[in-house]
């Protein structure tokens, strides 16, 4: 909201400078961005936040003003001498204009009045002040409805008289494929919830957003009809959202206008008419306001006021406090009964009124205290730990953490997931924000790319986070990792990184769990296949369960992200919830180192070279069960392909480790084992010995 000083003190005498105004206002929580001159008036741009809608006029900040340095402030009056001058028009009924409401709940009020034009230009001193504020002039009339939307904060529009249909204003939810062509000479077609405003025949103007170009008030217009309503926010934002629509009107009325400005605004309007010679009304005002709205009265009490600001305000500081802001304060044994203005829209409840009275006491006179305790703190959510154990995890391991949005757009959904399982925003803030993320990767990968294009080679990122779908929300942990494994060094060449470092990034993950996990291999839409597997729980009461994903991302879906597509990267995803849940209570108790000595045997066979390690591992878990020497360990430390082996098979080495925890083991219980494996592996996988 830009603030022209000189119309800001037709309201108030203050003295103060526009720097000395923006500090002593920005200290009661309002932003101040800028201060400027413009054709030699001072101009203060404030940040108004979404739940001070009065603030958006020149009206509601002085009365900010006025309360902050104690001046009387100047509302606009029907007396000829008053700065701000209202026309005295009789409320009533109007022969040339009738007015039907058939949608109370979207616009529970709506004034018109019909006003006769003459030839006029707008003044100098109208269209400084209007250019200052941001507003381009166009023509007297609406220059002086714009004038008004900037000074009291009620927009308000003009209708061609002669161009509406029967004379008739009709406020109605639009026809099912009904269109209309704005003042911006755009045809739109509306949706039955948008509310228009019709005349006879057809809709003139979309409610609290635009007007239309059919009833659009031109040089031979002769007579207007004044439009001055209130809409309902949520229907104007939701409206202005789907056309893609954005106005001054629009901007206020979404936020929530005042219910109790429309007949003023409408005597404004004309007294503005009057002063710069432009026209006079024709007729009464008519006002439509079948159900008038009853003030809010809340209760502010004393003693809570104390505690909760942590200091006394005086009583004759809260009643001056509250009244220059105009509530109507009532003093009572406990506190006093206050009853809000209808533009202050955000007082709803006791806590508001603290703030109001804190804001101009000074927060600078709150003395600093700690909160009492009446009660212990609930614990912390068991998921903060265990999440804090993977991020301690993870950047030990080389990963730095990236924080991505939870919106997405629907086109890097799309990749990772199938349409089924997407989550659609309804009212997205952009194109760019109109999906809930199915996975972390999509975002990852995005951080990636940045950094890439940002002269990073090596580039290693995780992320832990919600993602979302129709069954609902689970936590994840998703990684992205591209170029080499450690820094560049003289001592090696380095390696690029490959399938078994998000591997083994996986089983690091589901050891903090104490969850044991397999992997299987799997096909996804976004990895390459042969490069990507499941992550399975392999024990438990979850056995069997889907944790998670490793692999190589396409190439094609690297450079649709920005990556370059020469770039290998691989990515991995696991469900911190599955592996919470999977997870067994494991005793405490030390484990005594063994007293017996170990046993290994190595065994080398031969086996198709599409049999997958993990698979082998199962045999041979699954075989030594209940052997004659108990299998402690086994894995694989070789693998040959070539002369003396098949095209199609490969030579694996895995060493067997057998101890027993009572007795040293004997050779025909270690032998015995041994073949007993081996068969599981002949009959199982057709393996030859070597």
């Amino acid at each position: 909201m830009r603030l022209v000083l000189s119309w800001l003190k037709e309201f108030v005498d203050v003295k103060a400078s526009a720097e000395e105004i923006a500090e002593t206002i920005g200290l009661r929580g309002f932003e101040v961005a800028a201060i400027e001159q413009i054709d030699g008036d001072a101009v203060i741009d404030f940040e108004i936040t979404a739940n001070r809608p009065d603030c958006l006029s020149v009206l509601g900040l002085a009365r900010e003003v006025a309360t902050a340095f104690d001046a009387p402030l100047k509302l606009p009056s029907t007396d000829r001498n008053a700065r701000v001058r209202l026309a005295t028009v009789p409320v009533g009924d109007a022969d040339r204009l009738k007015i039907t409401i058939e949608d109370e709940e979207l616009c529970p009020r709506y004034a018109g009045l019909v006003a006769e034009l003459a030839a006029a230009s707008s003044p100098s001193w109208m269209t400084a002040r209007l250019h200052a504020a941001g507003v381009r002039p166009i023509s007297p009339i609406v220059d002086v409805t714009n004038y008004v939307n900037i000074e009291i904060g009620q927009p308000m529009h003009a209708f061609d008289h002669a161009k509406l249909a029967g004379a008739e204003i009709h406020v109605r939810r639009a026809k099912p494929g009904e269109t209309i062509r704005t003042l911006d000479g755009v045809d739109r077609t509306l949706e039955p919830d948008m509310l228009v405003i019709a005349d006879r025949d057809r809709a003139q103007a979309i409610a609290g957003v635009m007007g239309g170009a059919a009833s659009e008030v031109s040089a031979s217009t002769k007579v207007v009809v004044f439009e001055s309503a209130f809409f309902k926010p949520a229907s104007v934002r939701r409206t202005g959202k789907r056309l893609n629509l954005k106005t001054e009107a629009s901007t206020r009325f979404e936020r929530g206008a005042d219910i109790g400005a429309q007949v003023l605004a409408i005597q404004r309007a004309v007294a503005l008419m009057d002063h710069i010679n432009a026209g006079r009304p024709s007729g009464s005002i008519v006002d439509c306001y079948p159900r008038p709205v009853v003030p809010k009265q809340v209760q502010l009490r004393r003693e809570r006021l104390a505690h909760v600001l942590g200091v006394t305000v005086p009583d004759g500081d809260v009643v001056r406090i509250l009244r220059g802001l105009g509530f109507e304060a009532t003093q009572t044994a406990d506190g006093w009964d206050v009853v809000a203005p209808t533009f202050r829209v955000d007082v709803q409840r006791e806590a508001d009124l603290i703030e109001e009275a804190g804001r101009h006491y000074g927060f600078d006179k709150l003395e600093p205290t700690f909160p009492p305790m009446t009660e212990p703190a609930p614990p912390p959510d068991p998921r903060v730990e265990r999440e804090q154990v993977v991020r301690r995890l993870m950047t030990a391991a080389g990963l730095s953490e990236a924080v991505t949005f939870g919106f997405i757009e629907a086109k890097a959904a799309e990749l990772f997931a199938s349409d089924r399982d997407l989550v659609r925003v309804a009212n997205p803030l952009s194109g760019n924000f109109d999906t809930l993320r199915p996975s972390l990767l999509p975002g990852v990968i995005d951080a990636v790319a940045h950094n890439r294009r940002h002269g990073r080679r090596d580039v290693r990122l995780f992320e832990i986070g919600t993602r979302f779908s129709p069954a609902g929300e689970t936590r994840s942990v998703g990684a992205a990792w591209t170029g080499g494994t450690a820094a560049a060094h003289w001592s090696s060449g380095g390696r690029e990184v490959d399938f078994y470092d998000v591997k083994g990034l996986a089983e690091a993950i589901a050891g903090a769990f104490d969850v044991p996990v397999r992997f299987e291999p799997a096909r996804e839409s976004f990895l390459v296949v042969g490069q990507t597997a499941s992550v399975i729980v392999s024990d438990g009461p979850s056995r069997g369960v889907r944790a998670g994903i490793a692999g190589r991302l396409l190439p094609a879906i690297a450079d649709a992200r920005g990556l370059p597509r020469q770039d290998r990267v691989m990515v991995m995803e696991l469900d911190l919830d599955a592996l919470h849940r999977a997870r067994v209570a494991k005793s405490d108790a030390a484990t005594p180192l063994p007293r017996h000595p170990f046993v290994v045997r190595d065994l080398s066979i031969v086996v198709p070279n599409t049999l997958p390690a993990e698979i082998i591992r199962g045999t041979i878990q699954a075989a030594g069960v209940n052997l004659p020497a108990p299998l402690a360990a086994s894995s694989f430390f070789d693998r040959y392909h070539g002369k003396g082996v098949p095209d199609d098979a490969v030579s694996v080495s895995i060493r067997l480790t057998f101890q027993a925890a009572d007795r040293t083991l004997t050779d025909a219980e270690v032998n015995q084992s041994v073949e007993t494996i081996l068969a599981a592996l002949v009959r199982e996988h057709n393996a030859v010995q070597r």
